[in-house]
């Protein structure tokens, strides 16, 4: 089953806070998910970084320039 995405919150470098819609939270690093290459290069500047924003259609988060993160990836990052 697939859990969206409801909640994000920047924390502090490259670490975000997320909630899923089953209640399961946690921090993800997502330095340590992408290289900041091709689409994710603009995602290396912390103060674009940090424009990350949620899209409530897709339970998924996003960035202004079409880069996004697949939320069963992070889903499981969180839940081990």
């Amino acid at each position: 089953m697939l859990e969206d995405i409801i909640e994000v919150n920047h924390q502090e470098n490259y670490l975000l806070h997320l909630k899923f819609e089953d209640g399961k939270e946690g921090i993800v690093d997502i330095s340590q998910l992408i290289k900041f290459t091709g689409i994710f290069a603009k995602l290396q500047d912390i103060n674009y970084f940090k424009t990350v924003k949620l899209n409530p259609e897709w339970g998924a988060i996003y960035w202004e320039n079409g880069a996004d993160l697949d939320p069963d990836v992070l889903y499981s990052i969180i839940t081990n």
